[in-house]
């Protein structure tokens, strides 16, 4: 049987992103012992590329990676992430205020809600970059991208590290560059609009790679991935919410909470979508009619996990953790369960509620063990002929 290269897609979402770890954790419990990685091209977007950097990693201990993974996640407060005192939340704040007040003048000052300085400090100390290319020459990895947006040229750009028949590529608004990833690159697909400042790389200043990403699912496979499982954060996928008579106006983080949803959830479901349209298309078309007529169409085998419980009212339930420097720079309503879980979501970095997503993952992937076992079908004979 041959062995498909299984590109791992890994969105944005801030904190949500623990999910994600308890997803990886529940495979590797399901695979056949072993180090071995079964994801050959990794693509993460946010706080999705801070996990897929991180396995990248440990490529060669798959295992190993898992393991420190979840030991970050599970010990996580927020002050790791960005300043909770009222001095830095405050700082930022002004600094805010003083660039669209004077302009110019200070044109210099990055513009963001909170300093998230301590990421960056807690990512060098935690991520080993030069592990990467290591496990490229292994032939442990093919190739990871870290997603990004550019600020001026308004292109998604997926700046990748993979094996070198990787080309780079251009599409309608979106390319990809090869470039030895850093932690800038992490800094700049992680900074959320106006939330944390962008990074310059190159000649350009880059923010969170969910901004303008019209097709998530492309990377992976302009990097070679012929089959593709999502780990989302979106939550209770695809399921219509209530909509509920409203008396007063939306609260800040309610109106920032809904933007960032439309960033980070909106475009995954619509190209996951997307993708399963054009497998449906492809079952009905036969193969002899697709290669006379040079349709550069291929069905690309899809698996998408998602939490099967709503992480907004999960935020909601672990509000008292939010620090109290934030609840103020969310103007009070950072703590309503209705009115700013959205945003809370995406920003409470705190140990309860990663800790709960990770376990919500965990058990979400385990519930559909025959799935995943029929996904990595040939990683698991190719074990078991190695073992």
């Amino acid at each position: 049987m041959d062995v498909k290269k299984t590109g791992l897609i890994l969105s944005g979402g801030g904190a949500r992103a623990a999910y994600q770890v308890g997803v990886l954790k529940a495979i590797h419990k399901i695979l056949p012992r072993g180090d071995y990685n079964p994801f050959d091209v990794i693509s993460g977007t946010s706080a999705g590329a801070i996990n897929g950097i991180a396995l990248a990693s440990y490529a060669e201990n798959y295992r190993i990676g898992i393991r420190h993974l979840e030991r970050i996640w599970g010990n996580f407060e927020c002050n790791q992430i960005y300043r909770t005192d009222f001095l830095g939340v405050s700082a930022s704040l002004a600094r805010m205020t003083r660039s669209l007040m004077v302009g110019r003048r200070f044109k210099h000052d990055p513009v963001s809600l909170l300093d998230n300085s301590p990421l960056r400090q807690l990512l060098l100390e935690v991520i080993r970059f030069d592990n990467i290319q290591q496990a490229i020459d292994n032939n442990a990895l093919h190739a990871i991208a870290i997603n990004c947006s550019g600020l001026e040229s308004g292109e998604s750009v997926s700046f990748f590290q993979g094996h070198y028949s990787i080309t780079n590529w251009q599409r309608e608004r979106r390319i990809g560059a090869r470039a030895r990833l850093n932690i800038d690159h992490l800094m700049a697909s992680s900074a959320i609009p106006m939330i944390f400042p962008s990074i310059r790389i190159n000649r350009e200043f880059f923010a969170d790679g969910a901004v303008r990403q019209l097709a998530p699912i492309s990377p992976a496979l302009h990097l070679g991935a012929e089959k593709i499982m999502v780990i989302g954060v979106s939550g209770v996928a695809h399921k219509r919410k209530e909509r509920r008579q409203q008396s007063s106006y939306p609260t800040p983080a309610k109106v920032m909470g809904h933007m960032l949803n439309a960033a980070f959830l909106d475009s995954m479901e619509s190209d996951v979508e997307r993708l399963r349209r054009i497998n449906r298309t492809v079952d009905i078309i036969p193969d002899k009619i697709r290669k006379q007529q040079a349709m550069e169409l291929k069905k690309i085998d899809l698996l998408e996990i998602n939490p099967s419980q709503s992480i907004d009212d999960i935020a909601g339930e672990h509000a008292g953790e939010i620090p109290r420097a934030l609840k103020m720079a969310l103007g009070g309503s950072g703590n309503a369960s209705r009115n700013g879980s959205g945003i809370l979501s995406y920003l409470l970095f705190s140990r309860g509620f990663c800790q709960n997503l990770m376990e919500l993952g965990y058990n979400d992937a385990l519930a559909r063990e025959p799935e995943i076992r029929a996904f990595f079908a040939d990683h698991i004979t190719q074990a078991a002929k190695a073992g």
